[in-house]
């Protein structure tokens, strides 16, 4: 069985709602995600899922913050409501920046924080996914950079409606080891993002990344959600869209 592919809507938004939505229908996509709420309509008129949504925002001020929880805890169940009436399978949590705050401070704050929602979360049945992001180029000082990290959150929390959002295009620049780290770890892993490194453009043979077995190691896990394409492109998208569809579907 193939691997099911999202578009990640932010990356194509020099297209059109209805040239995003046309070209996933045409190319085979079953499913875009992060599209403002003003789309989704559209995206449901095409016959497209959701695969995913921000849970709560921004990024940078995020659950290691005890001060942000009661915030986040209503603006993540608002959206459980709104992914239950939409059928949108995962909600995007952020650990927030540093600021100075301790690894292990941190990561009590993002258990203690994620703990007021998994019950919530597992009654809407809609998995909450911690996303990993690079400290090194795209997000300064972002917690959540590693995937050990990431794990020791999941295990505190104990839900199994919190996972992680394992972000290849971020852990090959962290980490790199990746079809390692997905074997030792999928048990943690509730969806996927790539994209090309360097320079999260589209996943051909410019990057060092090679997409094909890795795809093969997360379909030899059984994970059977889905693997959103976020790279933002650098020529024509649709015919980028339609070279990582293919790349991917192994």
């Amino acid at each position: 069985m193939a691997i099911k592919q999202s578009i990640c809507w932010w990356c194509f938004d020099k297209l059109s709602p209805e040239e995003i939505c046309k070209a996933a229908v045409d190319i085979g996509y079953p499913a875009v995600e992060l599209v403002f709420e003003e789309n989704w309509p559209i995206v449901k008129d095409h016959g497209l899922a959701i695969a995913a949504i921000g849970g709560h925002g921004p990024l940078e001020d995020g659950l290691n913050k005890r001060s942000n929880h009661e915030r986040i805890q209503r603006e993540i169940e608002t959206n459980l409501e709104k992914a239950v009436k939409w059928g949108i399978r995962n909600l995007i949590v952020f650990s927030g920046n540093r600021n100075g705050i301790s690894d292990e401070e941190g990561l009590a704050n993002t258990v203690e924080g994620l703990q007021r929602v998994a019950k919530a979360a597992e009654d809407a049945g809609i998995m909450l996914v911690l996303e990993l992001l690079n400290s090194k180029v795209d997000h300064p000082d972002y917690q959540c950079d590693h995937t050990d990290w990431g794990v020791k959150v999941c295990q505190q929390v104990d839900s199994p409606n919190v996972k992680l959002l394992y972000d290849i295009y971020h852990m090959q620049i962290m980490e790199g080891d990746v079809i390692r780290t997905i074997q030792d770890n999928h048990q943690w892993f509730g969806h996927y993002h790539t994209a090309g490194v360097p320079g999260r453009h589209e996943i051909n043979e410019t990057q060092e990344l090679y997409y094909p077995p890795i795809i093969q190691a997360i379909l030899a896990t059984g994970y059977d959600g889905y693997l959103g394409q976020e790279f933002v492109p650098t020529g024509d998208p649709i015919a980028g869209l339609r070279q990582a569809y293919a790349t991917c579907d192994v």
